[in-house]
């Protein structure tokens, strides 16, 4: 038996509720049914203050360098974050800024983001993959992206993202378990 992968959506929201936040925790509903895991929701408005005003990772609070530990450490990230001006936050940035420059080479990153229209959509190839490409993640190729249109306060409506969220776990779940088992041969 395989152990649970562990999995740590990671969302950019300045606040509570958030449409960015149901998308990420819709995906990691999709993953739990798929394969055993092990979940973990990070949402950075919530430890905002214990890394917002670090200029790097020795400045953090306790609840900040727990959360970024928990990225290092995971089988899988989802990164999620609403767009504003045609990017990612702002507190979504300087979260991953602080993450250990290699401590997400290799390691399988599924991209989601919202928006107030379509025109944004294309923020998961020009803003988010170039981020961690610098990080040396891998990226899973297919990214979700959803506008207002597609929901209804944080209620999810379109059908369609229901299958592009299936279509990119199960482009995603295979590597995360590759990559993990052969981490345990190289440690072990």
């Amino acid at each position: 038996m395989t152990a649970p992968l562990k999995v740590v959506a990671v969302v950019g929201s300045l606040s509570a509720p958030s449409k960015t936040t149901a998308l990420a925790e819709l995906i990691l509903q999709t993953l739990q049914a798929r394969t055993e895991t092990e979940i973990r929701l990070i949402e950075l408005h919530t430890v905002s203050a214990a890394f917002s005003g670090a200029a790097d990772r020795d400045q953090v609070g306790s609840e900040a360098e727990d959360a970024l530990r928990a990225v290092e450490e995971a089988d899988l990230v989802i990164a999620a974050t609403p767009v504003f001006r045609g990017s990612y936050t702002g507190l979504f940035k300087h979260f991953f800024d602080l993450v250990d420059q290699y401590a997400l080479a290799a390691k399988p990153v599924l991209l989601a983001a919202t928006g107030g229209s379509d025109r944004h959509a294309l923020v998961i190839e020009h803003a988010m993959r170039p981020l961690f490409g610098f990080l040396q993640a891998w990226t899973a190729p297919a990214g979700i992206y959803l506008s207002s249109g597609d929901f209804d306060g944080t209620t999810i409506l379109n059908p369609e993202v229901y299958e592009r969220i299936e279509m990119a776990v199960n482009d995603v779940v295979p590597v995360a378990r590759a990559l993990t088992v052969a981490r345990a041969a190289v440690a072990g």
